[in-house]
């Protein structure tokens, strides 16, 4: 997905999946789209609350 969001400007979804899909990994625009507007995970979010804590308490802690 990343390699995706990252070309799709310049290139498009569909000629993107297209060329990924002949180059033996097989991928679907719609599967695509479908994973780009699905929410993120309960454990994605709780990974994200964590990091936030973890930056927190290491600069709180001089960066150490």
């Amino acid at each position: 997905m990343t390699f995706i969001d990252k070309h799709r400007q310049d290139f498009g979804v569909e000629p993107i999946c297209r060329t990924l899909t002949a180059s033996g990994w097989p991928i679907a625009a719609s599967t695509y789209r479908a994973a780009v507007r699905r929410l993120p995970s309960a454990w994605a979010r709780r990974d994200a609350c964590l990091t936030e804590q973890i930056r927190r308490v290491h600069a709180d802690n001089y960066s150490v």
